[in-house]
């Protein structure tokens, strides 16, 4: 067909590094879970009611009655969590060879909207079994959204459609889950893809090979995206799917990651549970907003600790792109910042206690310093000459 003809000749004609390592498998596998996620879902989709009194019996009968129903579930909500899998490792790629700065800063935010596209979905997802978790985390984040000023109210009530929690959110949790978020996610997929190949791929050394082109104006350092990466990434996708599947069939709750016991109870307006809590790949963020007392400052420090990274470009001021010549500075700010985000993570699953709140401040406190304190140790660390050619 002339449409795989003209995708397989730009597969050929478009020239990658030729260092890239396994790092750089997580972008095609991020695409990949994405394509999982979308055939899943629009096959849970034929027997999902969006009701409150039906959405969990629904669940139920395609878990049970319908066939390999349970296997179609467990790869949507397994392949949710794995989708921020690859996310976070895909971004900590970019991190550490810096692919946020120059000439990628378009390809850089269109990565950081769709980050917070990706959690809209999931959230909105979440809500959709109608548990007990689903219901008061609906409740928790639409609480937040009030203490916007100005607008805070008028935009819950446009959100969640009531003045309250009710089936009427989740309704329209389920057109945003089902549609719109979708159509984004598509539209920002093309237009990261778009800008990927606009520019190029970055590599680990963080050398330009445009700079060094032969008498036909292809990079001497490049080689064919097709068939050299397609192959690599075909093997990455193996050993990645693999593991994914090891979990769908042998761990599909995920030790209560991916599938929380309370959320096997249908939602109950009267009974707040003992520890209401995100999803795992939403817990850093989670613990942000419950290390500041005051909700409006720390529904803002939330949003901000995911919107940072938007201003990456602007705020390294060292000369070389990979951490490969970077100096001990900026390698020790990283570390502190995994460390961080780790501990975040793990705080933000956690119990409320004054051990959890205090453990949630000081990662908070290293979590943004990474970002605020990015132009001093950028620009004052010692760095190694960056090679002029790929090594």
């Amino acid at each position: 067909m002339p449409v795989f003809k003209e995708l397989f000749d730009h597969l050929k004609n478009y020239q990658a590094p030729k260092n890239l390592n396994f790092w750089y498998f997580f972008g095609s596998l991020a695409l990949l879970m994405v394509a999982n996620q979308f055939i899943t879902g629009i096959w849970l989709l034929m027997y999902y009611t969006p009701d409150a009194s039906l959405a969990m019996s629904s669940i139920e009968l395609m878990m049970r009655e319908v066939n390999f129903g349970w296997l179609f579930r467990y790869l949507h909500a397994a392949g949710a969590s794995f989708v921020f899998v690859v996310i976070y490792l895909h971004m900590f790629r970019g991190l550490l060879y810096g692919s946020y700065q120059s000439p990628r800063e378009i390809l850089w935010w269109t990565g950081c909207l769709m980050l917070v596209i990706f959690m809209a979905e999931a959230y909105t997802g979440y809500i959709l079994p109608w548990g007990q978790m689903s219901y008061w985390a609906a409740r928790v984040i639409m609480s937040l959204f009030k203490a916007i000023p100005f607008v805070g109210d008028s935009l819950v009530l446009f959100i969640q459609g009531d003045y309250e929690v009710s089936e009427v959110t989740l309704h329209r949790f389920f057109a945003f889950h089902v549609v719109l978020v979708p159509l984004i996610i598509l539209a920002f997929v093309g237009l990261h893809t778009l800008a990927l190949h606009a520019v190029g791929s970055n590599n680990p050394d963080g050398v330009e090979i445009k700079d060094h082109v032969d008498e036909k104006g292809k990079p001497l350092d490049g080689v064919a995206f097709h068939p050299y990466y397609t192959v690599k990434d075909v093997m990455g996708a193996c050993i990645f799917l693999f593991i994914f599947l090891s979990v769908v069939f042998f761990a599909p709750r995920g030790w209560g990651l991916i599938l929380e016991p309370e959320n096997f109870e249908v939602a109950n307006y009267m009974v707040t549970p003992l520890h209401i809590k995100p999803s795992w790949y939403l817990a850093p963020y989670y613990a942000i907003l419950r290390a500041i007392p005051s909700k409006g400052l720390g529904a803002l420090a939330m949003l901000g600790s995911i919107l940072v990274f938007a201003l990456l470009p602007f705020l390294d001021r060292s000369p070389v792109k990979s951490m490969r010549y970077k100096g001990p500075l900026s390698r020790m700010a990283l570390g502190v910042f995994v460390v961080a985000f780790i501990g975040l993570l793990c705080v933000g699953g956690m119990e409320v206690s004054p051990l959890s709140i205090s453990a949630a401040r000081i990662c908070s406190v290293l979590y943004f310093s990474y970002f605020l304190l990015m132009p001093i140790y950028t620009h004052y660390d010692t760095h190694k000459p960056a090679p002029d050619r790929l090594t």
